[in-house]
């Protein structure tokens, strides 16, 4: 207590005070000070506490300081006549107490001497803890408690932030150095790739996932260049061919056989015309999503129609449709009917005297074939002639009219509407299989 160092340290407590306190020695009938409303049972006269045992002979070993103090419960003599305002009743009561021992042989001489105790006295201190003064330390505890709470709370929370802050700018530098990163691709040069961090967390698949992305548009545009360049080698042909055509008539048009001038020019124009139509369908093609219309065709019916109607070419070819029942497929009518023109074409061109087409339904698809008895195709080519102006026979194809685009277009057409377009082995000639999702029959609705 306050009150103890201030003995310890040679001074007499002041009898002004917050609280009731009164200091006591074996040997003396009067306190040794009090104050702070002790005054009102003049204990100058006779200590109002009672009095500590006396102090032990020899004193005991030192182990070192002591904070501790105790408690106990006092009841207060009655005084003959009180005044408005005393601290205590007229009956006295009974109170709580702090108390701590002090030996005067602890002390120097002079502070001894100044108390008025033998040496070989002991001291105690009392303070009687009234019930407001309890509420008031109460109080006083509870409200220095909550602001040191609130002093650690909002350091705790600075250093969390920091701590925070630290942190997720050590976890996010992969994050920036990808932003960095793909801030300088272009289109023209999507060829950058990112660091794939080696941490195996969500930024790894970030990481996996923008590669793949770039990867995508890199092929991406690499495809368009070539489709570029292709689209334009395609189109210098029949314009050179053309030009030089027109130009000899200009030059020699008494020598310039007219009507035959006239059939190239014809035969040009129909080229560029068909290319036309082939890059802009192309076009339409890669910007629109895959549907199934809610018409339905028969692909029986129109295989049959597109046989009977087929134009009779300079080769004589026999050109068969083998269906057995109808075979519908949700669709729109013009995007089917364009598909299995270019897969006739296509056989046409290369077919020796005959062309098979069938038709059937297998569970839940629709199987259409194309089969003609030419050259077949390469095991290795199988695939590539699906890509834009491929042409296997360059030259054949050039004088034949082809544009390269037929079959790349059939596949897309019929990857449009949900099914796949390959092409199946064969002995002898080639064989495209279509394959189409069937719509159910009336009565399965």
């Amino acid at each position: 207590m306050a009150l103890v160092d201030q003995l310890e340290k040679g001074a007499v407590p002041a009898r002004r005070s917050t609280v009731p306190y009164e200091i006591v020695a074996t040997g003396r009938r009067a306190a040794v000070a009090y104050g702070g409303g002790m005054e009102e049972f003049d204990p100058g006269t006779r200590h109002v506490l009672p009095a500590p045992p006396k102090a032990e002979l020899p004193a005991p070993p030192d182990e070192g300081p002591d904070w501790g103090y105790a408690t106990r419960p006092v009841r207060l003599p009655e005084r003959p006549d009180s005044a408005p305002g005393d601290r205590f009743g007229k009956d006295g009561g009974t109170y709580q107490v702090m108390y701590d021992d002090v030996r005067a042989d602890e002390l120097s001489s002079d502070t001894v001497a100044a108390l008025g105790v033998a040496a070989d006295a002991q001291l105690r201190v009392y303070v009687v803890v009234l019930p407001h003064a309890a509420e008031d330390i109460a109080g006083t505890i509870t409200e220095a408690t909550d602001r040191l709470l609130l002093q650690a709370g909002l350091v705790g929370l600075v250093l969390i932030a920091a701590v925070a802050y630290f942190a997720v700018r050590i976890a996010l530098r992969p994050v920036e150095a990808i932003r960095v990163l793909t801030a300088s691709v272009t289109a023209n040069d999507p060829r950058e790739r990112v660091t794939v961090p080696a941490t195996g967390h969500e930024i790894t698949a970030l990481a996996t996932t923008i590669n793949s992305t770039l990867q995508r548009l890199d092929d991406a545009a690499a495809q368009q260049r070539r489709f570029v360049a292709d689209a334009a080698h395609e189109l210098r042909s029949p314009l050179t061919t053309l030009l030089a055509s027109l130009e000899v008539a200009l030059a020699y048009p008494e020598r310039t056989d007219w009507p035959a001038a006239a059939t190239t020019a014809a035969r040009q124009t129909r080229r560029l015309q068909a290319l036309a139509e082939d890059l802009l369908l192309l076009a339409r093609l890669d910007t629109r999503a895959p549907t199934t219309g809610p018409e339905t065709v028969d692909l029986t019916d129109l295989a049959s129609r597109l046989t009977e109607q087929y134009p009779v070419t300079e080769r004589p070819l026999t050109l068969t449709c083998d269906s057995t029942a109808p075979a519908p497929a949700p669709g729109n009518p013009d995007e089917y009917e364009r598909l299995l023109r270019n897969l006739i074409d296509n056989a046409t061109r290369h077919a020796t005297h005959r062309i098979q087409i069938t038709v059937r339904n297998q569970d839940t698809w629709v199987v259409l074939t194309v089969h003609d008895d030419g050259p077949g195709v390469p095991t290795a080519d199988a695939e590539r002639i699906f890509e834009r102006f491929v042409r296997l026979d360059d030259a054949r194809s050039r004088d034949q009219g082809g544009t390269g685009l037929g079959l790349a277009i059939a596949r897309d057409l019929a990857h449009r509407h949900r099914g796949t377009l390959t092409l199946t082995p064969r002995t002898l000639g080639a064989c495209f299989e279509l394959r189409l999702p069937r719509a159910p029959a009336p009565a399965e609705k």
